[in-house]
Order: C-alpha cells, then structure tokens, then sequence
C-alpha cells in the first residue's frame, strides 16, 4: 500500500510540475511548415532547364533521408499499425497518456513491462528538439519533464495529422534509414502509399528496436498483426523479414530504391554538393535522353569491335550553355560506368589539326590554297628521328591545305608545325582552354597530331570558339549564369576562324580520305572533324553548325585498343544523329563571309588540283598558284637541329660513330665550317635534287642529297653553312657529350 502511494504522489508531482512549466516550452516549439522547411534529405536534385527532374544524387551518407511525404500518400496499414503499436490513445490526449504513465510508473515499481508512457507526440519533440534527442544512454528526468512540456505546446499548435506526419517522415527505423520514404523504398523497393499490412508490421516492429535481430523484428511484427487480428499475416513473416532487413543492410542503390530517372549521374556528381539540394541545370533532359541513347545504340552495334565506352556533349554556340552531357554508355554496356567520358583525359588525334592550321593561316604563313607536301620526311627531335605516317600508308603528294585539312592527312600538318613551332601551336591551345599538362617542346613535332591528353568538355568548346568568330568563353553548366553576360576573350583570328570552318564543311576536301557520302555530312550546314588516338585508343569527332557544338568520344576507358575502328565508324554516326536532332524542322544557313575575306578563282600549275574559288585574308590571296623550284628554297641546315643533344655510345667504337650534317636549298659549292674552322672535304656540290614545293608562302624540308658524315668529339659546337664566297647562310649550336676525349699530342723530350 506504501509503495502504491508513492507511485501516486510521484505522478500528481509529475502532472503539476508539467501544468506550471509547460506555457514556458511553447515559445520554443517550431511550426510544422518550419520543421518540413528544414527537413533535409541525404540526397540533392538536379534539374533541367525546364524544371524536369534529370537525376538525384545521394550527399549526405551519414544517413538515409528521402523527400517529404504527406500523410495522404503514407499506407493507412502503416499509420494504423503504427498507433495501435506505439500510442492507442493519440487521438484523445493532449501530447501526454497519464493514463500511460501511470501504467508505466506502477509496472516499474513492480517490474513488469508494460507499454510504455512516451507518447508519439513526445517521440517526436525528442526528434524536432536536439536537447531532447535519446542518445546511447536513458534520458534523465529533466530530459522526460522538458519531453512532456514540448508535447504538450506541439498538440497546442499542431494537428494531430501534422504531428503523425512530421514522425513518420522523422523517426528513425534501422541502420542509416531514417523515415517512412526511404524505409519504403529501401527495404520493400515501393513507396510508402503502396505498403501492405505485414510490410507495415515490420516497419513499426523496428521504431522500438532498430537495430534487433532479424528472429527479435519478426516476433515483435507477428506480434502486432495479432493485436490488428490478423494472424494469418504471420505465415511467411519471418522470411520476409530476413529479405527486408538485408535490404536495408546494404549501402548500394538496390532497384526500387528510387523512382528519379538517371538521366545526368556524371553532371550530378560535379555539381551537386549539398543535402537536399535542388539545382537548375542548363541540360535539355529530351536531347540528354537522345543523346543517351544514340550513344547506346552506336555501342550495342560495335560490341564486337572491343569498344564499350562513349561520351557526348552538346553546346549552345551562343550562351556556352550544355544542353546535353552525357558521360558514359551505362552500365549495361561498360564495367567503367562511374567514368566520366566528357571530363576524362584522352588523346586527341587529328582534332587539333583546325587549330594549327588556323594559327599558320592567321600569321598569313599560309593560305587554304597553299601546297603542302605529303610525302615521306624525317625530323630530327632530341628524342631520335620522328617519322610520321597517314592513317592509311600512303602518300598523296602535293596536295592544298584545304585538302590536307579536309582529308586529315598527318604528314602536311608535322610540316606545317614545323613552321608554326611546338611551343607557339601549344600557347594557343592554352589560351582555348585545353589547360595542357606539359609544354610545346615536352610534345614535339607529335602535337599536330593529337599526342597531348584533353577533355572532352575542353575539345568541344575550342570548336565552339571557332564557331564564334575564333571567341573564347568557358562552359556554363547552372542556368543561373545564364543571367551574367557572357564574357568572351579574342583567342583565334576571326577571318582565319571563318576559312577553317569553311573547310571543315566542305565535303569535296574530305573526299581524298572518307569520300563524298559519310557520316560526317549533315542536312544543315556543319563543319566537323573527325580524330583517332595512337593504337585505336581513342575516337573522335566535333563540330558545330552556327547554333550547337556537338562533342563524341568513342573508345574503352580502360585505354585498351579499338578493333578497326576510325573515326568515321566509331563516333561519327553519333554525331551525325544529335546534330541532326537538334535541327529537326531547324534549318540553318550557312555563316556569312566576313568583309575582310577575298574570294578568289584560283588555278594550279599542273593541275594539282582542281581550279575553284578559294578564300584569302587580306594581302594573301593569289589567283595562280605555281610550284617552287629548288632556288627558292631558303638555304637551311636541317640537322643537327638547334640545340640538339647527343650522346657517344661508350658500346661502338669512336670512329664508327658519325653525326650527318644535312641542308635543304643549299647553291653548288657551299661548304661546312664548324667552330669557325671550315672542313676541307665537306665542299658540297648541288647537283639536280628531287625538290618539291610544300608551301608556297613558307620555308619547309626539302629532300635534298647533300650530306657529310662528321665523327663526333665531345664539347659544344656552332655549324655554319656558307656558300662558295664565304657568306654565312645558316647556323645552328649543339653539344655532344660522352666519354670519348680528344687525343692529346705527345710532347718529345729533349
């Protein structure tokens, strides 16, 4: 009887310190539009342009957190199991159960079990309030009394559905799941309207023990279903349970798991950052669904081709807003589907040759209708001879820019990098963005044919800039930059930009390698290059119509080679299908010519060519275009190049080793003079030479037979080639360095 009283007093103290202090906790209780405000989700949304919904991207992996759900779309088996099990009472008391309590109270002085006294309404001040937040251990009694106080000012300002929805959304149920949405989604792949009885059961079996054995949740659900009467809902349970309790183990995405399309993962990962972020993105989600999918389509049909990986993007020409970025193939096709293609550093093969040839155009070293020579040539580098090769083996010839260009042939650009120089051709594709990891001397003579590694994303836009007038601004991907004016840099010449597109769309340049009917022509006017990496690695092609840029790459992230794969066959077909995508029922007219650019009928001395009408920037343009003789060719030594290094070999002997000194253009009778001192036997005599002209406008190698073999001697040197009067022509310094040393005289003693 003792024991009864005191149980009874100790409750009466409870309700009346509770009534005197409660109006102070009101104050601090927050709206319910305050708490659905504030609840985060784990994860971010991205957003197109038109507000469609692209892809969610998990942020916060503390914790499981998906979007708010209203109570109307929450299974009514969830809500009623839910208050059965936790608080049969929710919809008569204020926020406490004393009649709870006072169970609860009289079971602990006897220890017996009983419900419980927390009411749903105080579980949740415990979830809203972070004071009030169980830890590992009980709470204390000020935690309990301040609990009651803030149930009871949450029943004064909230609904009862309020108060019901906000826990559902809040409570936590196992592992790193937190709320009914991604409990619904996680463990039972559905959303939470769709929740059957038993579902629900074991749902509101893990509030009071999260984290209890799969045989402990069972029992606990069973146990429910029977209280709803329900019995026959057992059968089966447990291994249900199992089932949804190794769902919710996992922390990979499982199907069910989320009904957001996956259309931008790589973009989603770059720019989402934040939990329960929401961006607007510049992307189309129609044209990403397109572009997805030609992507995928080109794919399938090259399965057999050892290729499994692809990238596109898509540029507004205008605003350099992407409309499209499409990163990878998917996981259906590639084991790298993580690997963001557009962002990846690859090999550009001969997508950079536009750039070099609109440089050399622009510094008027060269014109569209210059020839160039594509015949076999070896260029001395510090690395040993560099001989490159064309795609197919074989040799054309003179041949015009435009159709070096056009038709992609490698030899004429390795001689025209010869005249622009590594180093400047590598300053101008910084200034486009291509942010390059090494200088123009660390690539060679290589660079004009791809060697150095870009982006996808950075290639796409140097196109863009020649669309605009040779006008650089870097990507926007957030369509709040949309409202900042665009800032362009001058990285490119714009007349020069215009002939080069020029040619890029011209089909008859293309001819002499893809033909006149490929992938690469279009119902609309479009300039576009295609590129292949070293060993197939890589395939390329880019372009632009005077409204969008459009970027594929083609190839295996795993670096692992194409089987007879070009550019034609391996990314071209994608392109061609989003270009033509986007100009359906869109014509676009050609650009116009600029004012300063001449349009001249042209003619070739030979007929190395086909007369036409070609264009010029101003003071360059001619109408007959002859080929040079041997005596215009600007007398040069070819090598040692200047500033070479080279080493004696300590494993051949030192008068097998020679260095050939070699010129081009040199008059009959000139000579060699090293370190000022002239070399008796290297009188050179020019006879007939096999000489072609490879730029009308520029000094190129020639292939000339003039040669001497001069056995090296460690040191440094300066070579001079003079003609037979004495006048200098050309010099160059260089070094040998080994462990050879010049002979000394003996000195006779007297």
């Amino acid at each position: 009887m003792f024991a009864r009283c005191r149980a009874v007093k100790a409750l009466r103290t409870l309700m009346l310190v509770t009534a005197l202090l409660a109006p102070l906790a009101a104050h601090a209780v927050p709206s319910f539009a305050d708490v659905k405000r504030d609840f985060l989700p784990s994860e971010a949304s991205l957003y197109d342009r038109h507000g469609e919904l692209l892809q969610q991207q998990r942020v916060n992996m503390e914790e499981r957190k998906l979007a708010w759900v209203g109570l109307e779309d929450v299974s009514p088996a969830l809500r009623n199991a839910l208050v059965a099990s936790e608080d049969r009472r929710f919809y008569q008391h204020s926020g406490i159960d004393w009649s709870a309590v006072a169970a609860s109270a009289w079971g602990n002085l006897w220890h017996t079990r009983t419900r419980g006294a927390s009411t749903i309404t105080m579980q949740l001040a415990g979830l809203i309030d972070a004071d009030l937040r169980r830890k590992s251990s009980a709470r204390s009694v000020t935690q309990k009394i301040s609990q009651a106080f803030v149930a009871q000012a949450l029943e004064r300002s909230w609904r009862k559905d309020q108060i019901l929805e906000a826990y559902l959304n809040m409570v936590a149920f196992r592992g790193e799941l937190v709320g009914v949405h991604a409990l619904s989604r996680v463990m039972f792949g559905k959303h939470p309207s769709g929740l059957n009885q038993s579902e629900a059961a074991i749902a509101v079996a893990l509030i009071r023990a999260p984290n209890a054995t799969p045989r402990r949740v069972f029992e606990r659900a069973c146990a429910i279903l029977k209280e709803e009467r329900a019995p026959e809902q057992c059968n089966g349970l447990d291994g249900a349970t199992e089932l949804a309790l190794a769902r919710a183990n996992t922390r990979r995405d499982l199907s069910g798991a989320s009904d957001a399309p996956q259309l931008a993962p790589h973009l989603a990962r770059k720019l989402l950052t934040q939990p329960g972020q929401q961006l607007r993105s510049t992307l189309d989600a129609s044209l990403q669904r397109f572009a997805s999918q030609a992507l995928r389509r080109q794919l399938a049909g090259l399965v057999e081709r050892n290729i499994e990986d692809g990238a596109v993007i898509v540029i507004d020409n205008a605003s350099g807003e992407v409309l499209a970025w499409v990163g990878s193939s998917g996981g259906a096709l590639s084991a790298a589907a993580n690997v963001d293609g557009v962002v990846s550093q690859r090999q550009a093969g001969s997508t950079l040759k536009p750039f070099l040839y609109e440089l050399a155009i622009e510094k008027k070293w060269m014109t569209a209708a210059s020839l160039l020579d594509d015949s076999p040539v070896n260029l001395a580098t510090s690395a040993g001879l560099y001989i490159p090769q064309n795609y197919d083996k074989q040799f054309k010839g003179l041949v015009s820019l435009r159709t070096a260009l056009g038709s992609s042939l490698n030899i004429p650009a390795v001689r025209t990098l010869v005249t622009v120089t590594p180093e400047r051709f590598f300053q101008r594709l910084q200034a486009l963005g291509f942010n390059l990891r090494e200088s123009g001397d660390y690539y060679g003579y290589s660079l004009a044919l791809g060697s150095a590694d870009v982006t996808l994303a950075n290639l796409a836009n140097a196109y863009r800039a020649l669309a605009n007038q040779g006008r650089y601004s870097p990507l926007r991907t957030r369509l709040n930059e949309g409202k900042a004016p665009v800032r362009f840099a001058q990285a490119m010449d714009p007349d020069a930009s215009f002939i080069i597109g020029d040619i890029l769309s011209d089909r008859s340049a293309r001819a002499r390698t893809f033909g006149l009917e490929n992938a690469l022509s279009t119902r609309v006017w479009t300039a576009v290059k295609t590129g292949t990496s070293k060993d197939m690695r890589d395939n390329w092609c880019v372009g632009y119509s005077a409204r969008y840029t459009v970027g594929v790459w083609v190839g295996n992230a795993s670096g692992a080679p194409m089987w007879d794969v070009s550019g034609v066959t391996g990314a071209a077909p994608v392109w061609q299908e989003v270009m033509q995508y986007l100009h359906a029922g869109r014509p676009d007219a050609a650009p116009a010519k600029p004012a300063n650019v001449a349009a001249r009928a042209i003619r070739y001395e030979g007929d190395v060519e086909a007369a036409r009408t070609e264009y010029f920037l101003p003071g360059t343009a001619q109408s007959d275009i002859r080929i040079a003789r041997a005596r215009e060719i600007r007398p040069a030594i070819t090598y040692p190049t200047a500033g070479m290094l080279a080493a004696l070999d300590p494993d051949i002997p030192p008068a097998r080793q020679r260095i050939r000194f070699r010129t081009q253009g040199a008059p009959a009778g000139s000579r060699w003079v090293l370190d000022g001192k002239v070399i008796p036997d290297a009188i050179m005599r020019a006879g007939r030479a096999h000489v072609r002209q490879v730029a009308v406008n520029t000094s190129v190698d020639m292939d000339q037979e003039l040669a001497y073999d001069w056995m090296p001697w460690p040191g440094k040197h300066v070579l001079a080639l003079q003609d037979k009067s004495g006048e200098e022509l050309d010099s160059i310094r260089f070094e040998v360095r080994g462990a050879v040393e010049r002979p000394q005289e003996k000195v006779k003693k007297k």
